[in-house]
């Protein structure tokens, strides 16, 4: 999924203003650390390497260091989850949560819990189990029209998640200048809910997999 412009930009403003690392501003921006990294590897920290270079052999071993971390948490999330997938499908909300993701859950980082949709009964299904299945806050924003009411939207939103308004951003939609003869399916806008958490990536994905097992 592309991201906005802007997030970009304040990454990389916060690199060089507050001298972040990429692990913070992955954090503070709430995205994977590949795309911090590479929006920001053009930008070294002053100080932290020859002429502000990173170390050639420090950034090998923890580029190795980090790899293992994650692999060895995604596994162990992944066994968890096939062990809990009995227990949780008792719940046939469960069941829909887990074939909505398979069918419109965003798959490409395994690090990001993220859907997005348009219809208020799907995003407040998707984000009372992602918030029961995560420890992590998760980050809302609505893709719009430019001729849509701003307020509006994240009124509407904010109503049908019961979450505070100034939690749900606003990105204008890349064809919003394209609006002769378009057809109000979107009403609201598109409503995506992310969560960065790769714990509850990995047992997502041994979810996915136990229900795909189930069809054959």
């Amino acid at each position: 999924m592309a991201h906005a412009s802007y997030l970009r930009e304040k990454a990389r403003l916060m690199r060089v203003e507050r001298r972040l690392t990429i692990d913070e501003l992955a954090e503070r921006l709430a995205l994977s650390r590949s795309t911090i990294y590479y929006w920001v590897r053009d930008l070294p920290i002053p100080g932290s390497g020859s002429d502000g270079a990173w170390p050639e052999a420090a950034r090998r071993k923890g580029d190795v260091a980090m790899q293992r971390k994650y692999r060895l948490l995604r596994e162990a999330a992944y066994e968890q989850g096939i062990r809990e997938y009995e227990a949780l499908a008792s719940d046939p909300t469960f069941r829909d949560f887990v074939c909505l993701y398979i069918a419109e859950g965003y798959k490409r980082d395994r690090n990001i819990v993220s859907i997005c949709n348009s219809d208020p009964a799907v995003v407040r299904l998707a984000t009372r189990w992602m918030c029961r299945l995560s420890e992590k806050s998760p980050v809302f924003w609505i893709q719009y029209h430019a001729d849509q009411d701003l307020s509006q939207l994240r009124e509407f939103w904010a109503g049908e998640l019961v979450v505070e308004p100034t939690l749900v951003r606003m990105q204008r939609k890349s064809n919003s200048n394209q609006l002769a003869g378009r057809m109000w399916r979107s009403r609201h806008g598109v409503l995506t809910v992310r969560i960065g958490d790769t714990r509850f990536r990995s047992s997502l994905q041994a979810w996915m997999d136990q229900l795909r097992a189930e069809w054959q």
